[in-house]
């Protein structure tokens, strides 16, 4: 994420500490496993996700200032290197960016943390795509300023 000062709040806090932070993940795979419009997403996640959700959950709460859990079980996230098994175009990454927009909303995540989060995962996600498309410049990596 990006740089704060040491009294700005930081976005685990903001969502409520570990609860707000799982309830978020919890939230982003069940409108996996729900909507339709995330099929594509969720067919390239294993049958059972809660390994997988916990993964997320443990990075996210590092990513957001909270405890580096995520890093004390595997080290360094390595994102792009852990994505690249899964072929992730722009189709994928608007999937994954949509059903984290929508389970933001439906948290009630406050808009302006939600502004915030949505600019850090877009990077975030441009930056996992492996599969070249025609019509999408190569990806970048997210510009980060911690």
């Amino acid at each position: 994420m990006s740089a704060q000062s040491a009294s700005a709040p930081k976005p685990y806090d903001l969502l409520g500490g570990e609860r707000g932070v799982r309830a978020l993940v919890d939230r982003f795979y069940d409108l996996m496993d729900l909507e339709p419009a995330y099929a594509e997403l969720r067919a390239m996640h294993p049958t059972q996700s809660e390994d997988t959700r916990d993964k997320l959950f443990w990075f996210l709460s590092g990513w957001f200032g909270g405890p580096g859990l995520y890093e004390q079980r595997f080290g360094h996230p390595r994102l792009r290197m852990r994505h690249f098994p899964y072929a992730i175009g722009t189709r994928e990454r608007d999937q994954w960016l949509a059903c984290m927009h929508q389970a933001m909303m439906e948290e009630n995540v406050p808009e302006a943390l939600q502004l915030r989060l949505q600019a850090a995962f877009a990077g975030t996600a441009d930056w996992m795509r492996n599969q070249l498309e025609d019509s999408a410049a190569p990806p970048q990596p997210p510009l980060v300023s911690r």
